[in-house]
Order: structure tokens, then sequence, then C-alpha cells
């Protein structure tokens, strides 16, 4: 299968203006945007022939560029990130590199501790021809959840849970800690910002058009879930150094102390 690595990634986030060119910094003083981070993640699941950047503005597209990113320009009208990466397929065409992939990987500009071992497993999925759209996730262990948890406590989001059907396919996504029992009755599944279809999914995302649960809980997979279309879970185990998202500005600390270091 050909595979293309997409990371949408806009300036305007409403909980962080600017989010993809903020830099992240190790503890041993170096520093990159964001966005470049997660190009980095791509690039060692894919190589960086097989990774593009999609973007509507032109600062993150200069700073891509300048950090030797491939990057196609999508229209500012995409509601989300996987119309974006429609829109980068559009973009570069049948004919150019990538534009012909079979699948899509949806790598999100504020995920850049995504491991390869863990986008290779998602690929893994796609042996099954009936799979359409993949998406990993962890269960979490007690202080993972307790981190959850405490986060939505303190009125912020601190990641994205799922519960699964008994056919392993994705029943609901929230922004909130779900099911209830969690994690006493049962483990939290944390969802993972990272997602793989096959372009007859794409195409079809497109053509459905926003749905009330995906505006509601601001998450764009509810457009599968709500016209029945299948999502493939994929239990992952969580990194050794962790796993976090870059979803507030209180997260650039969390996500900076599990950035590889050297």
């Amino acid at each position: 299968m050909k595979v293309l690595v997409v990371i949408p990634a806009r300036y305007g986030s409403h909980r962080f203006p600017g989010k993809p060119l903020h830099p992240l910094r190790r503890r041993d003083g170096s520093a990159a945007p964001l966005i470049e981070w997660t190009w980095r993640a791509g690039v060692a699941a894919a190589g960086a022939e097989n990774v593009v950047v999609a973007t509507d503005d032109e600062r993150i597209a200069r700073v891509a560029k300048g950090f030797g990113a491939r990057v196609a320009l999508t229209p500012e009208g995409c509601r989300n990130g996987t119309e974006r990466c429609t829109a980068a397929l559009a973009a570069i065409g049948p004919d150019g590199w990538g534009g012909d992939a079979e699948i899509v990987v949806n790598l999100q500009g504020d995920s850049p501790l995504v491991p390869p071992e863990m986008i290779h497993a998602l690929l893994a999925a796609f042996d099954d021809p009936a799979t359409a759209v993949a998406t990993p996730c962890i269960r979490c262990d007690e202080a993972q959840a307790r981190l959850v948890l405490d986060e939505c406590a303190a009125g912020r989001i601190g990641g994205t849970c799922v519960v699964a059907r008994g056919d392993g396919t994705a029943a609901y996504f929230s922004k909130r800690p779900i099911p209830f029992g969690a994690p006493s009755a049962m483990p939290l599944r944390l969802h993972v910002g990272l997602y793989a279809y096959r372009r007859a999914a794409l195409d079809r995302y497109v053509a459905l058009g926003p749905c009330e649960l995906e505006l509601a809980e601001g998450l764009e997979q509810l457009r599968f879930i709500h016209a029945g279309l299948p999502v493939t879970l994929v239990d992952v185990p969580a990194p050794p150094g962790g796993l976090w998202e870059v979803n507030n500005p209180e997260d650039v600390r969390v996500v900076e102390e599990m950035l590889p270091q050297g």
C-alpha cells in the first residue's frame, strides 16, 4: 500500500492561537516549533518524502519549508484535519508525489509524541480489506487515568476518551472521561490524535458534511460514527516516555517533559 502522512496545521486554534509555531524546548535547551516536532514524528515512521504539512497559513508554510518539510497549501474553509487531508490530496494532484496514496494517515499537528510503532500498528489494520478508517487508543493505567480526570475537574481538556463496541469498532468519542464508571469499573481508553483512511472513506466523509454530534463535542471523527461508518480501534501500548497532546497552553510544559532527549 502506498501511504501518505498528512499533518494538518492551522494557526487559528480557539484555545491556543498560533499553536503550531509555539516553541517546545527539551531539557538540554534545544527548541523547535511544535509543527517541526510533529513532522519529525511522521518522518520517523514514513520517511520525509511521504510526509506533507497541510496548512492554509503562509506563516506555518514558511516555517515548515524552512526545516525541510513538503507543504500543501489548503483552503481556509476546511472545518477540521480530516477535511484538510482531502484538500491536501487535491492540492498535490494525482500526478504529484503522494497524490495517488491508497492510505492517508492524519497525524494531527499537536501530536509530537506519536512513536513510529504506533503509526505502523495503525497501518497493519488495513491488512483487513474491511477496514476503512482506523485510529489508535491506549488503555490508561491508574496514573494516566488520574491525570485525565484531574484535567477534566480543572475545566481543561485532558485528552479524548473512546468506548468500544464488541466488534472492536468505536461506539463513541468524548472530551469527557467515559464511561462514567471508569477507571474503577473498567479502564479509561484514551484516544490518540491519529487516523488512517482509505481514499473512499475520505471522499465519503467530505460528502457527508458536519453533523450535530461532531459540532457538539468538537471531534471530527464523530461524523463517521453518526453516519454508521465503522472506525476500527487499534489498541496500542503507551510509549515509554508517555503520550500527551498540546490542546492548551498548559500542555506545553507536560509535553516538553516527554520530548525525546538528545
